[in-house]
């Protein structure tokens, strides 16, 4: 049964070895439990014996499996207008130096199940009437991706959006989504989502004016937060902001942004 499975050292070391290089993340001993409780019944359920059998399938010529093991092991904890002073240093300081006509774009680069990028969007909605703008959100999670396109929540996830941007933007659920609330679809329209491995050959979506970058990065160790950073800055306008979790400080880690404030970057002009 998978309950009786047990993951041994070495197991653990070849998962380990197999994340880090795939997607950048250092699993540490303590998550030991955890692979243990997301795995277990997927390895029983596809007729395996062993913890080992899995990570040498994940690790050879089955990309689908290797993708279900990554939603699986994924952190996505995530909240509507997380951070509020981002969002206030975006409405008081940014979208007012918008030129009418110019394209603003924002890149959420790791969305997520959208709570972000949508969070982004309801401000550009409302601050940037003269002007077209672009989300992109980016995510190693095929599943929560697919939460994100949806854009349907549970109403809980509905306390921390301002109430005049709730009464615009969202839609309460009735029927089989009663206890859900829905991302008005004018807005869904405005944003895209794709999958990205922050750690590899990144898509080609273009240039951004601001790039959201918010707690993922305690989940590298050093030498992949500056892979990670450095490979988001080229798609990053010179002149363009680029924040950060406020418990990820990239002063001293890469070159090529300068201090505002903290959390908040900038690329010089």
């Amino acid at each position: 049964m998978p309950s009786a499975l047990t993951l041994t050292d070495p197991e653990f070391e070849i998962l380990r070895k197999l994340l880090y290089e795939a997607v950048g993340i250092n699993l540490t001993p303590e998550k030991k439990a955890l692979v243990t409780g997301r795995l277990s019944k997927r390895i029983g359920d596809l007729g395996l014996n062993s913890f080992g059998d899995y990570f040498r399938r994940i690790a050879g010529l089955d990309p689908e499996e290797r993708q279900w093991a990554f939603n699986a092991l994924s952190t996505n904890e995530t909240s509507f207008f997380r951070e509020p002073e981002h969002f206030r240093y975006l409405v008081d300081v940014i979208l007012p130096r918008v030129h009418p006509g110019q394209t603003f774009r924002v890149w959420s680069a790791a969305s997520s199940s959208g709570e972000e990028a949508y969070s982004i969007a309801m401000v550009l909605s409302e601050h940037l009437s003269q002007s077209p703008w672009e989300i992109v959100g980016s995510d190693i999670s095929t599943k929560v991706l697919d939460l994100a396109r949806r854009g349907l929540y549970p109403m809980d996830r509905a306390k921390t959006i301002p109430k005049p941007y709730l009464r615009a933007y969202c839609m309460k659920g009735t029927g089989p989504h009663e206890g859900a609330f829905l991302i008005e679809q004018g807005l869904r329209k405005r944003v895209s989502f794709l999958q990205a491995n922050l750690v590899g050959p990144l898509p080609k979506v273009g240039l951004f004016d601001l790039i959201f970058l918010r707690n993922v990065l305690i989940y590298f160790d050093p030498p992949t937060k500056r892979k990670v950073v450095d490979n988001l800055l080229p798609f990053l306008h010179p002149g363009g902001h680029f924040f950060s979790g406020h418990s990820e400080s990239l002063t001293g880690m890469v070159s090529g942004l300068e201090t505002v404030k903290p959390a908040i970057y900038r690329k010089p002009a």
